[in-house]
């Protein structure tokens, strides 16, 4: 069973998340903070991660440079959700290594697709 890694402050998005993730066949970690999600990741090493920008104690951005620049962590695929639409939002998502940018309010149905995809399934 894929494992998934949902880091957001937000626990009714996690709590979404988590449910229909679960219910397409995928073991969920759940962390509500940066720090907690950072850590998570380094001993799950999940097969993809679902992360917010704005949290507290490490934002998403951070968490992203800091797996994407390690060896052992770098090809985890991270989709990057948050409520900042912004280009340049985008941009520095992208510089950070994030693969996906999802824009909230997002559809539930549009996220399982783009965690199959990425996960060859």
């Amino acid at each position: 069973m894929k494992k998934i890694l949902i880091v957001d402050d937000e626990q009714d998005i996690v709590e979404s998340l988590k449910f229909v993730l679960e219910a397409s066949d995928y073991a969920c970690y759940c962390a509500y903070n940066g720090e907690d999600g950072l850590k998570l990741a380094k001993e799950l090493v999940p097969d993809l991660m679902i992360l917010d920008v704005m949290m507290p104690k490490i934002n998403g951005y951070k968490i992203s440079r800091l797996l994407k620049y390690d060896n052992k962590y770098k090809d985890i695929p991270i989709l990057m959700v948050t409520a900042r639409s912004q280009e340049e939002d985008k941009l520095i998502g992208e510089e950070t290594g994030v693969n996906e940018y999802i824009t909230k309010p997002f559809d539930l149905n549009d996220v399982v697709n783009k965690v199959k995809q990425y996960l060859g399934e």
